[in-house]
Formats: C-alpha cells, sequence, structure tokens
C-alpha cells in the first residue's frame, strides 16, 4: 500500500502537466507538427548541396575537383549570410508596389515569446536553403574556368538580390501571385530552378568555352568528366532530397505531402525512361550521363506542378521533360556554342520553364483545385504561367548579365590560360583534389 502512495504521488506531477498541455489550444500541437515536418524538408533540401557538389564534380575534370567543392560549399555559406541580411527581407517582407519587399532584415522582426515568432526561424531556415540550391546550379555552368572570387561574390548577390526580387513576386505577395489567375510554381520550377539556370546561361555566355571545347572551324568537342560513379550518387542524393523540396513545400505537416512525393518520383522516372531511349535512338547507346540527368530534368520540371497535377499528368510532364533535355544540351552545345559542363542551363532552366508552362495546361481541379486548358479551365491560367516565365527570365538572364559584365571589369571572371590548363585545383587553392594522380606538381 505505502508502495502504491508513493507512486501515486510520483505521478502527480506528470498528470498535472498532461492536464495542462490538454487544455492548451490544438494550434500548437499543429504547429509543433508542421515546424519538425518542415525542418526536416529543409534538412533534406540543405543535403541537396552535397548532391549537387557530387554531380559537378564528376562531370568536371579531376584537376577542378576540389575547387568544385569549394564553391559548393562556399556558394552555401555565402548565400546563407547574405540572405539572413537582406535576401530573407526582400522577398518575404512587407511589399511595396508588387515588386519587392522590404522589412525583417535580418529577422529583426522575428520574436521568440509567442509560437508565431518563432515559426519564422524555421520558415527562414527553409526558405534559405532554397535559395541556396538557385545559385549553386550557376556553380556547374561555368565550371573549371572560373575565378573563386568572382564566384564567392556572385552568391552573395544571387541570394542577397536576384532571386529574392523574382522569388518575391511568385512566393512573397508580389505582382505574379496578385493576377486574377495567381501563378502557379508551388515548388519552384521557375523561382529556384529557372532563374539559376538563366544567371548561369548569362554567365557561360560572357566566360566563354573552355580551352579546347570547339574546334577551329566551331566543332563541339567532347570533354569528358572524370567520374561517373560520383554523378549517379549525386543523382541519388538530389533524388532522395527532392522529397524535402517539393512535399516540405507545403511547410504543413498535411495528407498531400504523400500525393507530392507520389507526384515528384513518377516525373523523374519518366523523365530517366525517355532521356535514355533518346540518346539509345540517336547515338546507338543508351548514354550514362545523360540518362542520369534525365531524371533530374524530370525532377525540375514536375517541381511547379507537383501539388496541383494528377500522378498521370506527371508522367506525361517526365516523359516530355526527359526528351527537352537531349535536344536542349545538344543545341546550347552545338547551335549556340555555349559551354555548359553539366547541362545545368537545360536542366534547370529550359526544364524549370516547361514544367511551369505546363502546369497551365495539365493543372487537374481534383488535386489542387485549378483546372489547366486540359481540364477545362481555359488559357487564363496558361497566359499567366507564359508571363510569369518570360518576366523571370528577362529579370533573372537580365541581372545576371549585368553582375557577370561587373564583375568581368573588375575583379576578372575568368583564370588565365595557364591556370586553367593546370587545373583550379592548385592555381586557386594550392592542393590537389586526388594527390599524386595529376601530372602537375602541387605550388
Amino acid at each position: 500500500m505505502v508502495l502504491f502512495a508513493a507512486l501515486v504521488l510520483l505521478a502527480l506531477p506528470a498528470l498535472a502537466l498532461a492536464e495542462e498541455e490538454a487544455a492548451k489550444p490544438e494550434f500548437l500541437s499543429i504547429m509543433n507538427g508542421n515546424t519538425v515536418w518542415t525542418l526536416i524538408a529543409g534538412v533534406l533540401v540543405m543535403f541537396m548541396q552535397a548532391g549537387f557538389a557530387m554531380v559537378e564534380t564528376g562531370l568536371t575534370r579531376a584537376k577542378n575537383a576540389g575547387n568544385i567543392l569549394m564553391k559548393n560549399m562556399f556558394d552555401f555559406a555565402a548565400g546563407s549570410i547574405a540572405f539572413f541580411l537582406f535576401g530573407y527581407a526582400l522577398m518575404f517582407g512587407t511589399d511595396i508596389g508588387g515588386f519587392i519587399g522590404f522589412s525583417n532584415f535580418g529577422l529583426s522582426e522575428a520574436v521568440t515569446d509567442t509560437p508565431d515568432g518563432l515559426w519564422t526561424y524555421t520558415y527562414w531556415f527553409f526558405q534559405c536553403v532554397f535559395a541556396a540550391t538557385a545559385v549553386t546550379i550557376v556553380s556547374g555552368a561555368i565550371a573549371e574556368r572560373t575565378k573563386f572570387v568572382s564566384y564567392l561574390i556572385l552568391s552573395f548577390v544571387v541570394t542577397a538580390l536576384i532571386y529574392p526580387v523574382s522569388g518575391h513576386w511568385i512566393w512573397g505577395g508580389g505582382w505574379l501571385s496578385k493576377l486574377d489567375a495567381p501563378m502557379i510554381d508551388f515548388a519552384g520550377s521557375t523561382v529556384v530552378h529557372s532563374v539559376g539556370g538563366w544567371i548561369s546561361l548569362a554567365g557561360a555566355m560572357l566566360i566563354g568555352p573552355r580551352l579546347g571545347k570547339y574546334t577551329p572551324d566551331g566543332v563541339s568537342r567532347a570533354i569528358l568528366g572524370h567520374n561517373l560513379p560520383l554523378v549517379a550518387l549525386g543523382v541519388f542524393i538530389l533524388w532522395f532530397g527532392w522529397f524535402g523540396f517539393n512535399p516540405g513545400s507545403t511547410t504543413t505537416a498535411t495528407g498531400n505531402i504523400g500525393l507530392i512525393a507520389v507526384t515528384t518520383n513518377l516525373a523523374g522516372c519518366a523523365a530517366a525512361l525517355t532521356a535514355m531511349m533518346t540518346t539509345w535512338i540517336r547515338y546507338g547507346k543508351p548514354d550514362v550521363s545523360m540518362s542520369l540527368n534525365g531524371v533530374l530534368a524530370g525532377l525540375v520540371a514536375i517541381t511547379a506542378g507537383c501539388a496541383n497535377v494528377s500522378p498521370m499528368g506527371a508522367i506525361i510532364i517526365g516523359l516530355c521533360a526527359g526528351i527537352l533535355v537531349v535536344i536542349s544540351v545538344e543545341f546550347i552545345d552545338k547551335v549556340l556554342k555555349i559551354d555548359d559542363p553539366v547541362g545545368a542551363i537545360s536542366v534547370h532552366g529550359v526544364c524549370g520553364a516547361f514544367g511551369t508552362l505546363m502546369v497551365g495546361l495539365l493543372a487537374n481541379p481534383d488535386f489542387g483545385g485549378v483546372a489547366g486548358l486540359f481540364y477545362g479551365g481555359g488559357l487564363t491560367q496558361l497566359i499567366t504561367q507564359v508571363i510569369g516565365v518570360g518576366s523571370v527570365f528577362i529579370w533573372a538572364f537580365g541581372t545576371g548579365f549585368i553582375v557577370f559584365s561587373l564583375l568581368k571589369a573588375t575583379t576578372g571572371i575568368r583564370v588565365s590560360e595557364e591556370e586553367e590548363l593546370k587545373g583550379l585545383d592548385i592555381t586557386e587553392h594550392g592542393s590537389e583534389a586526388y594527390s599524386g594522380f595529376q601530372i602537375f606538381i602541387t605550388e
């Protein structure tokens, strides 16, 4: 009896605490669930930095592997600081004329004494890893010939200004979100991926091709990457992270996160198949690197409509994206003569725009509540998607071109021919990624 009484006395504080918690408003427990889900998703997106690093490293040459790793690490480091100080305020601050936000710089308005105030920190982290994704796309397109210091400056500017402004138009209450049919870009085919792709296009144009990429008469030469297993590992990491990228964009632990995971996966799988088959038909063999890029093309394309299309719609988007990425890579390389070592412009810029436009056709009212053209919704949503894609292209490519031009005129954006031939690992960082592997010695 004494033992029972002692146990009851010990249990009383716990029972009182449980009663107190039960008396709290239900939204507190809901908010806690949303916080946990959003943070987990944000961590998955942050891990995509490793995926980008592996893909870019594998698709380039061994003498530049360390430089690629440094760029992918420090665009996240510099970009996070820039987004904290400026970018978040310009993207999600108080709207000014539908063009830009302007409040909460450095999270100055965040508080810790309310659930909503604490949520601000969670939401900032989630948006920060998205901003870092946009800038790291640029790394691959200008790989193997770009000055490291110039890339650091670019990373800061992109996450402090270029990405946040166009992001505000769509996600922050700006003009594209206020149209009669608000633009749909659920997780960022345009906000994130196309912005990174169009800045990449501007940079690759201004920097010029790698030495030996084109013959004197303009014929493209393949400069093979040094490690396909790294590329495959990177693609699988990115694929894994995408289940935070797209479902996490709900920022709420609601039932449709499963649906979004399904559409995301199906589009990536479908694009892998058509990219493989397209290369098999065109080259006589199923190309490994292009097939892997096909996965990414499908994932990028579905990101805009992952919550608004049916699973079958996702497969259609993926099938088209897998074909499109192969055609786009060849066109940019052989016709435009723009050297993009990893296909970033095609995967992120072209397929991001394509996926955003497809929402205007395939949005299914049974899934996201909006009807695209093929579901009786008329042209209204498609017109908004076209306006959004075009506006973001003008902004991202235009500002990217200006920033690269200013860097070219000041710090310079391209290493010397001697440095490029020797490799950026040695000349920019004084070390080798694979010690003793190269023919040059560390200076």
